[in-house]
């Protein structure tokens, strides 16, 4: 099958940028042709890309390849329609030379209506996914909502990455989409974690860790994520290193809080860039507790699946979609929002008690494996372009063929996906 994805940011740099990467990749495994409209001009294997070069970058809170960009809330018309425009001709030109068979929109915003008018010029069909950080723009600039609409209306399914955004999203445009909306919740790459002991390694040279217990967070550094809270815990947690791996618009706060504070065992390592990828993944695995102490709704919190897929315990805040991951006391903690004092407790708790750290460490990996692994969500999401791409009497006659010939109906449906009709 031939699938054009749209997307607003960089490949690199935000958890919607990882989720796009992974699985694309599984994707192309599989056998079917992708393309992507992004602006970011590196390359992915297997994938054909079409460069976005808006005239001004835009984001909806930050992103740390894009520091000094504008929020979209801040642009005016002008401002937005140009880029709007330029993203519109990009995706005309890609599906005027790729072809797809059904077009994928990550993100909303005014994504979904560019999908729209491609349906209109081209007769494509879409399907939209939103990641939560899009709603909460939304929610405060209405200017894309009626484009959103009507791509909602025409739209032939829509995911979430959390049951906490699906209802979000719901809430926003309407209880009458819930027929064709579904949370597919992102997923994490195994082989990312566990083999990284020179890089590990080199981690502890460059931050002078050896022999030293580790209190990870990594994301970007804005005031949503509550790093501060963590930061005002770390006096309290007197047996180990807090290590804040990302960047964005409040380091230098951050940063400033450590200094005023005299606090001695935080180090904020800065954004660790796209070529330092294994690097990044290996921070989990030097670490020996997780912590997320975002304070607000959390739409998924994919650093969160990193962390248990490498096999470590986390502590996080009772938030947004991270609820339907975390099961407390069982494969990991929760705790109060804006409560330094907890997250102290539930970390000093798992540093002092080794048989209690590697049993959450333990129940965290079976989460992954057992819901979250990228094969998984790529056969999700396989379905579904089956469904909505194929005529409802061709796709079930496909899939009775597959049957009569013993396969199951998963089987089935991949094996409709890597010979699709002309």
């Amino acid at each position: 099958m031939k699938i054009l994805f749209l997307y607003l940011f960089p490949l690199w740099g935000s958890g919607s940028g990882s989720f796009l990467r992974e699985l694309t990749a599984e994707l192309v495994k599989r056998g079917h042709q992708i393309a992507i409209v992004a602006p970011d001009k590196r390359k992915l294997p297997g994938v054909r890309h079409y460069v976005v070069n808006p005239p001004q970058n835009g984001v909806f809170v930050s992103h740390p390849e894009w520091p000094k960009a504008k929020k979209y809330f801040d642009m005016n018309g002008q401002e937005l329609g140009s880029i709007y425009t330029s993203y519109l001709k990009v995706s005309i030109d890609a599906v005027a030379d790729f072809n797809p068979e059904i077009i994928h929109v990550f993100h909303t915003s005014f994504l979904p209506g560019i999908a729209r008018t491609l349906k209109i010029l081209f007769g494509i069909k879409f399907i939209i996914t939103t990641h939560g950080s899009d709603l909460e723009y939304l929610a405060q600039d209405k200017r894309f909502v009626g484009l959103i609409n009507d791509a909602n209306r025409v739209a032939r399914f829509i995911t979430a990455v959390s049951e906490f955004t699906r209802n979000q999203y719901l809430n926003m445009f309407g209880e009458n989409l819930k027929y064709k909306t579904k949370v597919i919740m992102g997923g994490v790459k195994i082989s990312n974690y566990k083999n990284s002991i020179q890089k590990i390694q080199q981690i502890d040279k460059r931050y002078g860790l050896k022999d030293k217990k580790i209190v990870l967070f990594a994301g970007r550094l804005n005031k949503n994520k509550g790093v501060q809270y963590l930061i005002n815990a770390a006096p309290q947690i007197k047996n180990a290193t807090i290590l804040i791996v990302g960047g964005g618009e409040d380091k230098k706060r951050l940063e400033e809080i450590v200094k005023e504070k005299k606090i001695k065992n935080v180090i904020l390592t800065g954004y660790i860039k796209s070529d330092e990828s294994a690097l990044f993944h290996a921070f989990y695995d030097r670490a020996d507790i997780y912590v997320s102490p975002s304070v607000w709704e959390e739409p998924f919190g994919l650093t969160i699946l990193e962390a248990m897929a490498a096999g470590k315990p986390v502590v996080a805040t009772r938030k947004g979609g991270m609820v339907s991951v975390i099961k407390d006391g069982e494969n990991g903690f929760f705790v109060r929002a804006y409560n330094s004092k907890e997250i102290a407790e539930k970390v000093n708790l798992l540093l002092s008690d080794d048989g209690l750290r590697e049993k959450i460490a333990k129940n965290a990996y079976k989460t992954i494996i057992g819901n979250f692994t990228w094969e998984k969500i790529a056969t999700q999401f396989e379905d579904i372009y089956a469904k909505f791409t194929y005529s409802t009497a061709e796709y079930m006659e496909r899939v009775k063929g597959a049957r009569q010939n013993g396969n199951s109906l998963r089987l089935s449906v991949n094996k409709i996906l890597r010979k699709p009709t002309k």
